[in-house]
């Protein structure tokens, strides 16, 4: 790798840098208040929100990588032309094939950072993810120990507790049951306690009463009881099967993917075909990005209002690939025998990123310097 490569790739690489920890900051604290909100209201502590977080972010970073990529690519070389660097590079018979080199160094890197996350990490972190999610959901000492508040852990179900204990006993308990239509029924106690067996948690009352109403008759039976033990977690978790989501499935598993493989995941196949090759695809698109902005650049000349045309020419140029992916995403779901229209997007740029380098390449004459 020659001198100029490395002066190129060195500030591609520091803007990126840059720019990838602005937008993701902006990306995460947007999904980080979504978050906040699900979580505090569960009754979960702040150490469980950033755990949460920590696990988004593969994700987040994967998502935001090419764009800050291409705004790094665009930053770089307008930076160059407006600073008159292209006119002597181009006077000391650089060709534009040349320049382009180490834009096309850094698209490999960022292929291999984007490969990295969309095929190893990001599916680690969404594994995990989903099993602290099961995790939070089946604990429900978050939704209960709020004393002084009337809660709703799930629809139909209210619970009011006055006090707890140190110890965590449950000091007059209220709780309404109206889950099962046309019959409501409430319960009172003085003590309880949350508890956890075999069958999932319960919540055992003592010296309470249970109230009964009947809806449609309007009649109200009332039942004593010393003890009385409530089947909490089958009221709110009904369904406890792990559902496999098809993002955190390895890459090797979905490649290669068939009709039993996804029976025993629960699955669409055509979906985990489609998200098997998208993860290589992604990886591969990245490479060109880079390379249609830098290009895009290169077609104009010199001039003291800037490259903006070039610049609203890149942006068109790459903003239509998302419909791209679009497409070839619906035809793979649609039938996962059309595999190969998950790498619609990586093919589509490499046709473009081909002709814009062509045209950098037609130019006869280099950069023409205007004097100020």
């Amino acid at each position: 790798m020659g001198q100029f490569d490395k002066y190129i790739l060195r500030q591609l690489v520091m803007l990126f840098g840059f720019f990838s920890l602005v937008l993701v900051s902006v990306y995460w604290v947007n999904q980080a208040a979504r978050l906040f909100d699900s979580l505090i209201a569960d009754g979960q502590n702040v150490g469980v929100f950033l755990e949460f977080s920590a696990l988004t972010l593969p994700w987040i970073i994967q998502l935001i990588l090419p764009v800050a990529a291409f705004v790094a690519t665009l930053y770089i070389f307008n930076r160059m032309i407006g600073e008159s660097e292209m006119v002597v590079l181009q006077t000391a018979g650089l060709s534009a094939l040349r320049l382009l080199r180490p834009v096309f160094y850094f698209g490999i890197l960022m292929a291999l950072l984007v490969g990295v996350l969309g095929n190893v990490l990001a599916p680690a972190a969404r594994s995990q993810f989903m099993m602290r999610q099961d995790e939070v959901r089946d604990d429900l000492t978050g939704k209960f120990l709020r004393a002084g508040e009337f809660i709703h852990p799930t629809a139909g179900l209210t619970v009011y507790i006055r006090e707890i204990s140190d110890l965590g006993e449950f000091q007059d308990i209220f709780l309404q049951d109206a889950t099962n239509p046309g019959v409501e029924v409430t319960y009172t106690a003085t003590n309880a306690l949350l508890v956890r067996s075999d069958t999932g948690p319960r919540l055992v009352m003592f010296d309470g009463v249970a109230q009964t109403l009947d809806l449609e008759t309007g009649r109200l039976g009332t039942v004593q009881f010393s003890d009385f033990t409530y089947d909490v977690g089958g009221l709110i978790n009904p369904d406890t099967t792990r559902r496999v989501d098809v993002r955190e499935v390895s890459t090797p598993t979905l490649l290669r993917a068939d009709a039993q493989m996804a029976e025993e995941l629960n699955l669409p196949l055509a979906h985990m075909v489609f998200e098997g090759h998208d993860r290589i695809a992604q990886s591969l698109f990245v490479i060109f990005v880079p390379l249609i902005g830098a290009a895009s650049l290169m077609l104009g000349t010199f001039s003291r209002f800037g490259v903006w045309k070039q610049v609203l020419i890149a942006v068109a140029l790459v903003l239509p690939m998302q419909i791209v992916r679009n497409a070839g995403e619906a035809a793979v779901r649609a039938d996962a025998d059309a595999w190969l229209m998950a790498y619609a997007q990586p093919a589509v740029a490499a046709i473009v990123a081909a002709i814009m380098v062509a045209l950098a390449m037609r130019r006869r004459q280099g950069w023409r310097g205007i004097p100020a």
